[in-house]
């Protein structure tokens, strides 16, 4: 079972900026695929961006030019760099390794974002 550490989570005001970081071990991002989502109260949880294997992104067109997925040379490491967030990117943030073959993958304990005045 792959173990993933979300932090830097926190309140801010609207148009700031926060980076999430995603913590593992085993250089797992350099053999998985990295991803990011969140889950909003009375919400189900949604896709907000992946990085692949080869590093080719994908994002959610609600966060299409404001969030950067990220990993570092190491494979343990994977951000998300947030700009110009919106209240309506409150949500608790959850990061995700998930191996080629499979479709669910392992998921991390989730982090925080408030985004309010």
């Amino acid at each position: 079972q792959v173990q993933l550490v979300e932090s830097g989570g926190g309140l801010v005001q609207p148009g700031g900026s926060l980076t999430l970081s995603c913590a593992t071990s085993a250089n797992i991002f350099k053999h998985y695929f990295a991803g990011w989502y969140r889950q909003a109260p009375g919400k189900q949880r949604e896709f907000v961006a992946q990085l692949s294997i080869l590093d080719v992104t994908k994002y959610a067109d609600s966060v299409q030019g404001r969030f950067t997925i990220s990993r570092d040379n190491s494979g343990n490491m994977v951000y998300l760099q947030m700009n110009s967030l919106k209240p309506e990117d409150t949500a608790v943030y959850y990061c995700n390794a998930r191996p080629l073959a499979s479709v669910t993958g392992s998921w991390g304990q989730g982090t925080q974002v408030t985004v309010t005045v």
